[in-house]
């Protein structure tokens, strides 16, 4: 693969996660609820201030891993370990993402402006997530956790992604009830709320009208990319 062909793809791929992680600082900004694999990270960060969100997230990311060298074991490959250094960019993306909007403003308490900020969540992030897939360069742990439990479990993949969400937003809930002794988040900081629903539910409808204008977008230099093995 040309060193060209490389920071191509590796920049297409980047983007998608500094806009994810956009989705996510928005999400939050919106105090409506965020996206399901954020949920996590946020609980435990509002219960241990010093470590940041993207720390956890980065945290979470490796445990991911680890389950995923439990189901392969020897059927885990070597490229796998991309995901690593992947967790670590994204969670630091988070982490800045947040701090951009946390310096504009407080979070939102109209709730029209809180509808708006998760709706734009939901067009931030899909388009980050198909702008991964075409640069097909870094791997989120989360995605290919959850495409190799669909495989194993001979399963569709979407059916398993909502199987997979509802138990990350199930162990936030477990976690808001131990630590704070309520579900939705720590009393000021909404983590699960109808703004969690909409991300779950939208962010796939929107990636049908999203997905077919990126594909032209950058289909001149996608067009060029060698086969990859998947």
């Amino acid at each position: 693969m040309k060193a060209k062909e490389l920071g191509l793809r590796y920049g297409i791929s980047t983007l998608g996660l500094i806009l994810v992680a956009l989705g996510v600082g928005i999400s939050i900004k919106s105090n409506l609820g965020i996206a399901p694999p954020s949920c996590p990270p946020t609980i435990l960060n509002l219960r241990f201030t010093a470590i940041s969100v993207g720390s956890f997230t980065w945290m979470m990311h490796l445990l991911f891993i680890l389950l995923q060298v439990v189901i392969l074991r020897k059927r885990f490959k070597l490229k796998y370990l991309m995901q690593i250094p992947a967790a670590f960019v994204f969670g630091y993306m988070c982490d800045g993402a947040i701090w951009l909007f946390d310096s504009i403003q407080a979070p939102a308490t109209n709730y029209a402006v809180q509808i708006l900020l998760s709706l734009a969540a939901v067009v931030v992030t899909a388009l980050g997530i198909k702008l991964e897939v075409l640069g097909r360069s870094w791997i989120l742990a989360g995605d290919m956790t959850t495409a190799i439990l669909a495989d194993e479990v001979k399963k569709p993949f979407g059916t398993v992604k909502v199987i997979f969400d509802v138990a990350l937003v199930a162990i936030t809930a477990l976690l808001a009830w131990i630590f704070f002794g309520l579900l939705t988040g720590n009393g000021s900081t909404v983590v699960i709320r109808e703004g969690t629903i909409i991300l779950a539910v939208l962010t796939g409808l929107c990636m049908r009208v999203t997905d077919p204008l990126l594909e032209k977008l950058f289909q001149p230099v996608t067009s060029t990319f060698t086969p990859h093995d998947a």
